[in-house]
């Protein structure tokens, strides 16, 4: 017997399925290679995030990308280009995630991890880096599915990569990691995380080092500026143990 999809899922699939040209990361390029290792989360809110793929069947993410919708889905497409959503087998949202932070001025581990039911053809697990936190001037690497054009909604949905320096703007952390356009600084819009980038990856030469969770812009814009991650390591843990529940390496 055929299920219909729900609403939501069709208006999804057909938003991601029209859109161009597609870009992610405003003023960042495609990225072929890195794609094998990141997909999209959607929910029923009409938002998406990206999320990188840590196990054959886990996925790491932003927790905010998780929470306060009522369903979930995650997207990719199949070797003939046809999207494909797939439903969450488990969520996993980090006991130190506080939805209010920001508004409340309070510290929050915004990170996730999403099982899925079996591996998925074509993509492949990529590792977690094992540096500690990057000093000033340090380059690194953001990658996400999000907007290529702030604003417009069907720029989303191609993976794309940009290259910023670490900047420290409140000082060391060894919770997060700010990012911002070495070309342009933190005071003019560059290249960076933009809507749809959240829970993507951070990179350094060595894995995945930070998860993306916030972005600002310069002026009246709302990305391009400044790139905010958490870091991976001080949560390998939490990491470990949520997947060592799971059965899985």
């Amino acid at each position: 017997m055929r299920v219909a999809m729900p609403k939501w899922i069709v208006a999804a699939v057909v938003a991601l399925a029209t859109a161009g040209p597609a870009h992610a990361v405003v003023q960042g390029r495609p990225d072929t290679g890195l794609a094998r290792h990141a997909l999209m989360v959607l929910n029923d809110r009409g938002a998406f995030c990206s999320a990188s793929l840590i196990a054959p069947t886990v996925l790491l993410t932003a927790a905010h990308c998780v929470t306060g919708a009522n369903a979930y889905r995650v997207h990719y497409k199949d070797g003939g280009g046809q999207p494909v959503m797939l439903e969450p087998a488990k969520i996993a949202v980090h006991p130190g995630y506080d939805a209010g932070a920001v508004k409340g001025r309070r510290r929050s581990i915004d990170m996730a991890l999403v099982r899925l039911t079996a591996p998925l053809p074509g993509f492949e697990p990529i590792g977690l880096s094992q540096a500690g936190r990057p000093g000033p001037n340090a380059r690194l690497t953001v990658a996400g599915y999000g907007l290529g054009v702030e604003g417009s909604a069907v720029s989303g949905g191609q993976f794309r990569t940009a290259e910023l320096g670490v900047i420290e703007p409140f000082g060391p952390s060894s919770i997060l990691v700010w990012l911002t356009d070495p070309a342009t600084g933190r005071n003019a819009s560059g290249a960076g995380a933009c809507q749809g980038d959240s829970g993507g990856p951070i990179l350094d030469g060595g894995g995945v080092i930070a998860v993306t969770v916030w972005a600002e812009g310069a002026g009246k814009a709302r990305c391009g500026a400044l790139t905010q991650g958490l870091l991976v390591g001080p949560q390998r843990g939490w990491i470990d143990g949520v997947l060592g529940g799971w059965g899985v390496r």
